[in-house]
């Protein structure tokens, strides 16, 4: 877990960040799953189901705004290079 709080702090890429943020939420879906099996509270199983999704729609909520914003600074390059070379 220190590993991964280290890739998380200072990993190369957003991706990096957000792919340890991902396995974190994992590790707590699990985490509440075995407290359920071995404490036997089935209402954690709901409360680690309702985790996963929610872990999951926040992880593709998030790729997405990186993957849009990437889009739109690639965009405004091209934009900002046929300016530069139309004008010579």
């Amino acid at each position: 877990m220190a590993l991964a709080l280290i890739r998380a702090l200072i990993g190369p890429t957003v991706y990096d960040r957000v792919l340890t943020v991902n396995m974190f939420g994992t590790k707590t879906v699990l985490l509440l799953s075995v407290i359920a099996f071995l404490g036997g509270r089935p209402d954690f199983l709901d409360l680690a189901l309702a985790y996963a999704l929610i872990n999951f729609i926040g992880v593709l909520a998030v790729l997405e705004f990186f993957k849009s914003r990437e889009a739109r600074r690639r965009q405004e390059e091209a934009e900002m290079s046929a300016e530069r070379g139309g004008g010579e």
